[in-house]
């Protein structure tokens, strides 16, 4: 998570609250593995692993103005070789996509 705020920060966004917990999975429910984070303007997110291993299986679910979301999309499904660095330069990747980090 440490690393996740950094690339955030240095993507010209703001360093996101993160948690890292096991709770229901959103919109499908079932128990899973997440990090779960929020920026500024309510926008938060939650990337999901069906085990604690960072090679599991992963999700992502994106919500706005404090909103529950509504769309769980496959996260990096076809990376064979998972790594720190994979996984935070992907999911900064992501979260800019959406306009929610630096001067977009």
């Amino acid at each position: 998570m440490p690393a996740m705020a950094r690339a955030c920060q240095a993507h010209g966004g703001h360093a996101p609250a993160m948690e890292l917990l096991e709770a229901p999975m959103p919109v499908v429910g079932g128990s899973c593995w997440q990090i779960r984070g929020e920026l500024p303007g309510q926008k938060r997110f939650w990337l999901c692993f069906t085990t604690a291993d960072i090679n599991a299986r992963k999700t992502i679910a994106l919500a706005e103005s404090g909103g529950q979301p509504s769309l769980l999309e496959p996260f990096l499904i076809d990376e064979k070789r998972m790594s720190l660095a994979l996984l935070v330069s992907r999911l900064v990747q992501r979260l800019d996509g959406q306009k929610w980090l630096g001067p977009n």
